[in-house]
């Protein structure tokens, strides 16, 4: 049961990041995004090339991780952009906060499965190998 709900979560977020990461491209490209985006979120992206790091780093961990692999490589890279979704989303717009808190959820959870992979980083004196 619990290795279903951690592929369901992995799911989950990729295809959220994949989706919002290809969304942002459009907005970028001057399109109409299929999706609605946060007015407070998009003016952070004054500078463009904010902007497509990180669609770029989306795109690339949500395919990572609808495909499997590098999951924790993905959910590294993701760690700051979940950090800055909620604390956008809890200060500045409140409108998706229930979409960033389940974001936080799902991704917390997948930390804690995936702990093992992040035990080195959190030596405090590592060995050398």
């Amino acid at each position: 049961m619990t290795h279903i709900f951690m592929q369901l979560c992995r799911l989950f977020l990729g295809v959220i990041f994949l989706v919002a990461g290809v969304n942002g491209y459009f907005v970028f490209l001057g399109l109409e995004p299929f999706i609605e985006t946060s007015p407070e979120a998009m003016a952070l992206f004054e500078l463009d090339y904010l902007l497509i790091a990180e669609k770029t780093l989306e795109i690339i961990c949500g395919i990572l991780l609808l495909i499997n692999l590098f999951v924790p490589l993905a959910l590294a890279l993701l760690s700051p952009i979940i950090a800055n979704i909620f604390l956008l989303h809890l200060f500045l717009d409140p409108s998706l906060l229930l979409l960033a808190v389940v974001l936080v959820i799902t991704y917390g959870y997948l930390l804690f499965y995936y702990k093992d992979s992040f035990k080195g980083i959190l030596e405090k004196k590592p060995s050398r190998l």
